[in-house]
């Protein structure tokens, strides 16, 4: 009578005795696929510098470099988690792997910024089926007693990401022309795909769902038309603007029609049945905001870093450090904290302690001795680990194994959504309260270089290197215009992360769930005996 309570298929002991080596396979592609982001965040002002040093790239454009990735990436997540259910995960993965190194290739080599919209977004599509196959792999492979450690040290390889990524981006700036960071990924596909092929056995779902591609499009449709209304707004200063509404009010109607169709179809993209769940739910929307605040610090991060204390590429890498290295020690011990504490607890202390930091912000200025951004980001980091793995075990445990890739998509996309809508929304409000805060004081500026010059602090910095001795009035205003921005966005950041506390304590356990006991020994009796 015991037999029915083991959780899935047994593992395979072949399978079992390599499943650590496996893990760190799976967590070389993870690695490319974060490590890419964390790169490009420090390589934005040097892109957004002229030719030939970068491309020229306006904010609105840099907002579309990492946007175009993460769109795609989040659309076709889902979907991508069905293929590899279907057709098989390493299939899948290795497929997602190729296509993510031939796009990076072509993206070191763009000669314009709509070239490197384009080639970021052929990366978001390989990307898209290499997330979701990592972690439905790793489901497979451990029994569920060991998954929230395999999930832990899963979601330390993302601090791993974000610690090497702006350090190697750093380097790559210092030595290298800017599409050396793109050029990086590469070489690491390559590993990953040859260690692939030798250690991740293939799995796929017994009962797998069929491709809903009505719902794909209008997903994708629908947050790349609110994404735009959102940049656009923040470009122009003003979301009253009639083209500003009328793009947003299109994408919200696209994404209403989404809903409304995945609940009528029979093989949905997302199964909305899946959000009864309030637990699922509240774990959902946290990782959402959590990514929705942290994507969009980070954008205006690195300009503070750069354009106003004038650290180099590599310095501001190494200023990252704390943030990840706080991932990276905390992550694989959050379950030990669950264990005593529980998930509402955890989750909803990280969200806070999140929240602070961010609201830490608005005390920095040009003078602010940089040791306390580096507390700010290790606090940052303590949080954010606090608030992934918990988050993480909660989603991928709500569903059976054989939905592992499903449940790792579904996360995934809020995430990437989350982070899309967190650069689109707060970049928008750093560029529309900067361009209010210096418009001012550009009424000497050239009639046909002013509205540029207002769009963001390095537009602004290199109008005033152009104009010479006499630029050099503008260079204090745009600092000043930065800082008074970038305080008001961290305070809206900080918002967002309290309301995702908010949702945490109103509806996660106050205790990790003991239902799993009885299905332990069983497992274990598998694992060790066959």
């Amino acid at each position: 009578m015991t037999s029915p309570a083991i959780p899935g298929p047994r593992i395979p002991e072949a399978v079992h005795r390599r499943r650590w080596a496996i893990l760190a396979v799976l967590m070389l592609s993870l690695l490319i696929v974060v490590l890419d982001n964390s790169i490009l965040n420090v390589a934005i002002k040097t892109i957004s510098t002229p030719a030939p040093t970068g491309l020229g790239a306006t904010q609105s454009e840099l907002e579309w470099a990492i946007n175009a990735y993460t769109l795609v990436f989040a659309g076709l997540l889902f979907s991508a988690g069905l293929l590899g259910d279907r057709l098989g995960r390493k299939k899948v993965l290795i497929a997602g792997l190729a296509v993510f190194g031939i796009g990076s290739a072509l993206a070191a080599e763009s000669g314009s910024s709509a070239q490197l919209i384009a080639f970021r977004a052929v990366m978001g599509l390989g990307a898209a089926f290499v997330m979701p196959a990592t972690l439905a792999v790793l489901m497979n492979v451990f029994e569920r007693d060991e998954q929230p450690k395999a999930i832990g040290i899963w979601a330390g390889g993302v601090g791993l990401a974000i610690a090497i990524g702006p350090i190697t981006g750093g380097v790559l700036l210092d030595h290298f022309w800017w599409g050396s960071v793109f050029l990086i990924n590469v070489p690491i596909v390559a590993i990953a795909i040859a260690l692939m092929l030798v250690l991740v056995p293939d799995s796929r779902d017994p009962k797998p769902g069929r491709i809903d591609p009505v719902g794909v499009l209008l997903s994708v449709i629908g947050l790349v038309l609110l994404v735009y209304g959102i940049i656009k707004g923040g470009q122009l200063a003003d979301f009253t603007d009639a083209q500003v509404l009328l793009t947003i009010g299109a994408g919200l109607v696209v994404l209403g029609l989404f809903v409304w169709h995945e609940k009528r179809s029979d093989h949905p993209s997302i199964d909305i049945g899946y959000f009864r769940n309030k637990v699922f739910s509240a774990a959902i929307v946290a990782i959402a905001l959590v990514f929705f605040a942290l994507m969009g610090v980070t954008f205006f991060s690195v300009f503070y870093t750069q354009s106003v204390r004038g650290y180099s590429p590599l310095q501001t890498g190494l200023l990252m450090l704390p943030l990840a290295a706080a991932q990276m020690i905390f992550a694989p011990r959050a379950r030990l904290v669950v264990d005593r504490f529980g998930n509402r607890a955890v989750t909803t202390g990280g969200l806070l302690l999140l929240a602070a930091m961010l609201a830490a912000f608005t005390v920095l200025d040009a003078n602010t001795p940089i040791w306390l951004l580096e507390v700010m980001f290790f606090l940052m980091g303590t949080g954010m680990a606090h608030i992934m793995t918990p988050t993480s075990v909660v989603i991928m445990q709500a569903l059976p194994r054989e939905k592992a890739g499903s449940a790792s998509a579904l996360s995934n996309t809020f995430r990437q959504v989350g982070g899309a809508l967190g650069i689109a929304v707060l970049g928008s409000v750093l560029s529309a309260v900067y361009r209010s805060g210096i418009e001012d004081r550009l009424a000497d500026v050239p009639a046909g270089m002013r509205h540029a010059a207002g769009e963001s602090i390095e537009a602004t910095l290199g109008v005033a290197a152009k104009l010479g001795p006499q630029g050099q009035a503008l260079v204090t205003p745009a600092h000043d215009a930065f800082l008074h921005a970038m305080h008001l966005t961290a305070v809206c950041g900080a918002g967002v992360a309290v309301i995702g506390a908010l949702v945490t304590a109103a509806f996660l356990p106050g205790k990790t769930p003991e239902q799993p006991e009885p299905e332990k020994e069983p497992g274990e009796t598998v694992t060790t005996g066959s």
